[in-house]
């Protein structure tokens, strides 16, 4: 479609060139200017008028526009001397020009090539009187359109796939974004839970840590008087150091498997190895809170997930139930984890007995930035990222209360392939 400055540039240009013909002519032809106002008004109308019309209207108008500037080229040339004029050249050219201008479809190159034969015809027949000759003129006029008509649709074709490829690596670009949006934003939750956690680390690190110290103490003491501690209590009290700086060990080495940034690709992991991990990480918050007990098979049908990732949903379910339940006060919180086979599910439930969900927090307990919790404890993007990353590995995450008081988190994932198990 021509732009408005195109069709008014090209529109000056045309009415511009009347000065060859009168030249050409040796005077004015009230005929060529005709021809070239009609040729001019078409250009004009057509840029404006265009754009503003329905397809099927846009479309005849398009037609119609082609058929006039075909008919006013011959006209021009059949005024400035027929098939001798200097202008006869524009008439086998204007097929390829306009399949090239109007690439939409080929009914432009094929309507004005039509045009142009039978112009072409027309002007041999009445400039040399000579039938074949007039045929063989509109031969090569059929020729050049037909030929035009093929090189307009392979640069449609070639386009449109460039185009496509353009917009599929558009495509590729934004998934790639995505994932790194999603992955960093995962990453922030998770060192967010860590912080939530931290309080409970140094309590679990400095117990042993204290008698880590007080036993290096008892030896340097026993090293420097000789005779009066016996081998046997000397060994025993390095044992018991050796189990606190293992045990300190093991905490450290959980939590840099829990915040380092995890692969992406997703993996078949053993439903109750994601738990037991998540247990023993949730444990340095819940142990001092609620009784956790946990019932999770290795029978289980593997999931197919990014470990670390299901390991940080599980955490975050298990600390928020926590949460709940110090809030509550009592001594009797308890959290259970249960893992069940359903008809072709894996289900793992976090069930708590504690206050349950209020109806007007569950019915926005995954929404972004909703948080119950004082801004010290939570920035509301836990639950709505752990239904996200489940449903990235084509699982469901729901909330409920326990009929018998209490909440209730359900991951579900699909079982994959045939893999069955009669655990229910």
């Amino acid at each position: 479609m021509w732009s408005k400055r195109t069709a008014r540039v090209l529109a000056v240009l045309i009415l511009g060139f009347y000065g060859l013909d009168v030249l050409l002519l040796g005077g004015s032809s009230p005929w060529t200017l005709g021809f070239r106002l009609v040729w001019a008004l078409s250009l004009l109308g057509y840029s404006a008028f265009s754009s503003e019309l329905p397809e099927p209207w846009a479309r005849w108008i398009e037609d119609l526009h082609i058929v006039v500037i075909a008919c006013s080229v011959v006209g021009l040339v059949w005024m400035t001397g027929g098939t001798l004029s200097p202008y006869f050249v524009l008439v086998p050219v204007l097929p390829l020009a306009n399949c090239l201008m109007y690439r939409r479809s080929a009914r432009a190159g094929l309507l004005s090539g039509a045009v142009s034969s039978l112009g072409t015809f027309a002007l041999g027949w009445m400039t040399e009187h000579h039938l074949l000759e007039a045929l063989f003129r509109m031969s090569i006029i059929l020729a050049i359109t037909m030929f035009s008509t093929y090189l307009a649709q392979q640069v449609r074709r070639t386009q449109g796939s460039e185009q496509e490829v353009r917009l599929e690596r558009a495509r590729r670009e934004s998934l790639e974004l995505l994932a790194v949006s999603e992955h960093r934003r995962a990453q922030t939750e998770k060192l967010a839970a860590l912080g939530r956690l931290a309080s409970d680390v140094a309590h679990e690190i400095n117990n042993p840590l204290a008698y880590v110290g007080s036993n290096v103490d008892f030896v340097r003491e026993a090293l420097r008087r000789p005779g009066e501690t016996s081998p046997e209590e000397l060994a025993e009290v390095l044992e018991e150091t050796r189990e606190g700086v293992r045990h300190i060990r093991q905490v450290v080495a959980d939590l840099r498997g829990f915040a380092r940034m995890d692969v992406r690709e997703p993996t078949e992991c053993c439903l109750a190895e994601v738990v037991g991990d998540a247990v023993k990480l949730a444990s340095l918050r819940l142990k001092h809170v609620v009784r956790l007990r946990v019932d999770v098979p290795q029978a289980l049908p593997t999931v197919f997930v990014v470990r670390q990732r299901l390991v940080q949903v599980v955490l975050n379910l298990l600390v928020n139930a926590g949460d709940a339940l110090e809030e509550q006060g009592g001594r009797d919180g308890e959290v259970w984890v249960r893992g069940l086979g359903e008809e072709g599910r894996t289900v793992l439930l976090i069930e708590d007995n504690g206050p349950g969900f209020a109806p007007h927090v569950l019915s926005r307990i995954f929404e972004p930035f909703f948080t119950t919790k004082g801004p010290d404890k939570g920035t509301g993007l836990g639950l709505s990222l752990s239904r996200d990353l489940v449903a990235q590995f084509g699982g469901r995450l729901t909330a409920s209360n326990r009929p018998e008081g209490g909440a209730r988190l359900r991951i579900e994932f699909p079982v994959q392939g045939v893999r069955r198990t009669g655990i229910e």
